[in-house]
């Protein structure tokens, strides 16, 4: 199914999927929380 035939190869790209994941939901949830703040300038670079 995923073509990785090592066990501990396996169970380390599926904790590291995992925790990448619980990880964007936990931003997305800190997303706008802070209301007094102002939009950041951002630096182009030439």
């Amino acid at each position: 199914m995923t073509g990785i035939n090592e066990k501990t190869k396996l169970v380390k790209l599926g904790l590291e999927a995992l925790i990448a994941r619980e990880s964007g939901k936990r931003l997305a949830q800190w997303g706008g929380s802070e209301k007094q703040s102002r939009p950041m300038t951002r630096r182009v670079r030439p």
